[in-house]
């Protein structure tokens, strides 16, 4: 019997997108599912079609392939024979995520499905999980460097067993459940199901003498105190890693990594944008009508500053070097001064008569922004008297 045409199998057309050919499979699969059609060897024939068209489609070069050469194509992909359920369908994690409801563990059991080499030995060592720990530092502990000192809750692999789990000297058994495998198989239609033996937890084995240390557990919990240190330049989210301080091992495994997340506090006066700082700054308005110096404060001390005659508030200066170390050790970057013209307060009545001299001394043209505005609002009312009178002769 002729094979259908695997786009008609799926319900779909030539130009389907991965995600309608995912998303078709699904439907499909769950419709003729052998568990959810018990004895029904159309629907069990039917899931296969479905599989097959999915293993084709879902892959980019196979579905080239098919496109191009139809099911004479696929005969170099699945070997003479055809393809082979529980030989050539790679998509099991796929069916992990739609059937794992069906089955209560969230696809868990599908670890060796259809009885092929899908399978993860858990009889062996382990490495620990990886461990997070956020950390808040002040700015100037980021942009200068510190050593701190962190405490923190861990798992720790047993010193006295080695994490194996058992006293030293004892011997272990083979788990009677499971015979050693680590896993039972059920058996449900054309599926051969594998699930996580109840008994040994996945080992295979049975400890006689559970370690009396961490009572057969292989880990203990402790808490861990640990030297951090920040190299100069680092940023918020910052993350370092210490290899092997994370979370013990299981059954003799090496240990998991810690990564430290970095958060740093905000500064009154500094703000940061990578390597690069800002800062606001306050100078006399005569120094912005006049030109002169100020005093700046940088992250090596204060640094004078050139302010230019008729500078206006809100202007930006660059300092080259100033702003922050880079982390990775490639010099500064640059410091940005916004200055920021302060009016004088609490003058006495020889400071009010030097300043009501100088403003009667002012001519329009003294302030050239202020001239600016007057100059556009006299345009703008001038326009609408314009219009005002255009509507009144209408």
């Amino acid at each position: 019997m002729a094979k259908r045409d695997y786009y008609e199998v799926l319900e779909i057309t030539r130009a389907a997108t991965p995600e309608e050919i995912k998303k078709a499979y699904r439907r499909m699969a769950m419709q003729y599912h052998p568990d959810r059609n018990q004895g029904d060897k159309a629907a069990e024939a039917k899931f296969k079609e479905v599989s097959e068209a999915y293993e084709v489609l879902s892959d980019a070069e196979k579905r080239r392939v098919y496109d191009q050469y139809g099911h004479e194509g696929m005969k170099s992909a699945f070997g003479p024979g055809g393809f082979d359920f529980s030989r050539d369908f790679t998509h099991v994690s796929d069916l992990q995520d739609l059937f794992g409801s069906l089955f209560g563990d969230g696809g868990g059991m599908f670890e060796d499905i259809f009885g092929g080499g899908r399978r993860t030995s858990r009889t062996g060592p382990q490495q620990g999980a990886d461990l997070r720990f956020d950390l808040e530092i002040e700015f100037e502990e980021a942009v200068f460097g510190v050593q701190r000192e962190i405490t923190l809750p861990v798992t720790e692999q047993c010193a006295a067993c080695s994490g194996m789990g058992s006293e030293p000297g004892s011997t272990e058994e083979t788990c009677r459940h499971c015979g050693g495998r680590g896993a039972v198989i059920s058996a449900s239609g054309f599926f051969q199901v594998r699930q996580t033996c109840p008994v040994c937890g996945g080992s295979g084995k049975m400890i006689t003498k559970p370690c009396r240390e961490c009572k057969g557990a292989g880990r203990q919990k402790t808490r861990k105190r640990l030297t951090l240190r920040i190299p100069a330049g680092v940023e918020s989210g910052s993350r370092l890693r210490l290899a092997g301080r994370g979370e013990g091992g299981v059954r003799g495994g090496p240990a998991g990594d810690l990564y430290v997340i970095l958060h740093v506090r905000p500064h009154d006066l500094f703000q940061r944008e990578g390597d690069e700082l800002i800062c606001e700054i306050p100078i006399p308005m005569h120094i912005a009508a006049l030109g002169g110096e100020v005093s700046v404060p940088t992250l090596d001390g204060f640094s004078m500053l050139k302010v230019e005659p008729g500078t206006e508030t809100g202007r930006v200066f660059r300092m080259r070097g100033k702003g922050a170390p880079s982390v990775d050790g490639r010099g500064n970057g640059d410091m940005h001064v916004r200055v920021l013209i302060e009016v004088p307060v609490r003058l006495n009545s020889r400071q009010k008569k030097a300043l009501k001299e100088f403003s009667d001394a002012c001519e329009p043209d003294h302030y050239p922004l202020g001239q600016k505005i007057r100059d556009r609002s006299d345009a703008f009312f001038k326009a609408k008297q314009d219009l005002i009178k255009a509507k009144a002769e209408g």
